[in-house]
């Protein structure tokens, strides 16, 4: 396998980063990142299939928020439905407060305990049941609004971003939340403007042949709103149109399927199609599943892992890791497409970042923390994999 010029690797960058930038499923830049991601597998030769299906397509046209008529800086949570509300903001801080809250007709202002991280959408299987209570406590007592305020440090992420969840909510800055805190009245002001309409979006799929028996090398290509996701995940589609340019897929005894897929970062998830149109759970036709998320920090070294992984795999791919100064193992994470995969029994091998969170969802997602040649790196890797599937047995890659 030939190299690819660093030069191309940074020419995909920009244009999914740059050109494009935040894409965010349904959105028209997701769709445009989606026809390039198909135009970049087909040009060498792969059979393309695109795999819609119908998403919420939501629009963010700004928040205002004023504190006693003042302005203060806010984002509108993902898929929040518009409002202009002017009333008294409760502050709660843990959830024995949420519990005890009067909310209705108030803007509810979350902080601190109660919602360090995003909080789960109402249909994702894995949500703890905290994030269940906190739902329906809040869908209970019908504030007029909420304001979600962010942990202290990095910059604003969303902490609300379901599209069944029907009550106007907005985030801010740990700093301007303490400027709500410390304020002796907190009458608040809150205006969203937003619209939702039906969308659509789609996994794009490469592949090398039709055999059932297959490889998936697989890498997500929307974000959240609000970042231009560089490092996640443009990045790891930049590894999948690289290897789709350099990898001669009729050398190997298996077909290679690349798959790009959408709605990672929200719900309905592309995963979900993607089993759809290939019977359901059974994926025991899946030698391997190789997933790319958030790779080529500058900053930062990359890392591997395994899960659902055979011993002898996993030792030579340990092997492949020991090999690589730059490369580190990680203990297995399941926040990514892998894990449809891995879940379902299917050996898979994740690459990330060992910094990646730091980054991901954020505005500061851009070029400037990415590098066009760590993630160039990782290319003869992953053909050092498919190698090592292609002179064994089918069933040597799978856990006993």
């Amino acid at each position: 396998m030939n190299s690819l010029p660093v030069s191309r690797i940074a020419e995909h960058m920009d244009m999914l980063v740059n050109q494009i930038g935040e894409r965010p499923g349904g959105s028209p830049a997701c769709l445009q990142a989606e026809a390039y991601i198909e135009d970049g597998f087909s040009r060498p030769g792969w059979l393309t299939e695109r795999q819609a299906f119908d998403c919420p397509a939501w629009e963010d046209l700004g928040a205002k928020l004023k504190l006693n008529g003042r302005l203060l800086e806010a984002v509108s949570n993902a898929y929040s439905p518009p409002c202009d509300i002017r009333t008294a903001a409760v502050p709660v801080c843990t959830l024995a407060e949420l519990e005890a809250a009067e909310l209705n007709g108030r803007i509810a202002v979350l902080y601190g305990a109660i919602l360090p991280a995003p909080l789960s959408p109402k249909s994702w299987f894995l949500k703890s049941e905290r994030d269940e209570k906190i739902i329906q406590l809040l869908e209970n007592k019908q504030p007029a609004a909420i304001i979600t305020v962010q942990k202290i440090g990095g910059g604003v992420e969303r902490l609300i971003e379901d599209w069944e969840f029907h009550i106007p909510s907005a985030t801010v800055s740990a700093a301007v939340g303490r400027e709500i805190l410390q304020a002796v009245s907190t009458t608040l002001e809150l205006q969203i403007a937003s619209s939702r309409k039906p969308g659509q979006t789609a996994n794009i799929v490469g592949r090398s042949g039709k055999d059932r028996r297959r490889v998936v090398l697989c890498a997500h290509h929307d974000t959240k709103y609000g970042t231009p996701g560089a490092c996640d995940n443009a990045s790891g589609v930049t590894v999948l149109l690289a290897l789709s340019e350099l990898l001669q897929p009729d050398e190997y005894p298996f077909t290679l399927e690349l798959v790009s897929f959408t709605n990672e970062e929200y719900l309905p998830i592309g995963d979900d199609e993607y089993l759809r149109r290939n019977g359901g759970d059974d994926l025991s036709d899946v030698l391997a599943c190789i997933n790319t998320d958030g790779v080529g920090q500058l900053l930062a070294p990359d890392s591997i892992t395994a899960i659902s992984t055979g011993a002898e795999f996993e030792g030579a791919l340990t092997a492949l890791a020991n090999s690589r100064p730059d490369l580190e193992w990680s203990d297995p994470w399941p926040e990514s497409n892998h894990s449809t995969f891995s879940w379902r029994g299917v050996p898979s091998v994740a690459f990330t970042s060992t910094n990646r969170v730091a980054l991901a969802h954020h505005p500061y997602d851009d070029l400037s923390w990415t590098s066009a040649e760590r993630i160039a790196r990782l290319i003869p890797l992953i053909k050092d994999i498919l190698d090592l599937l292609a002179k064994n047995p089918p069933d040597w890659s799978r856990a006993v």
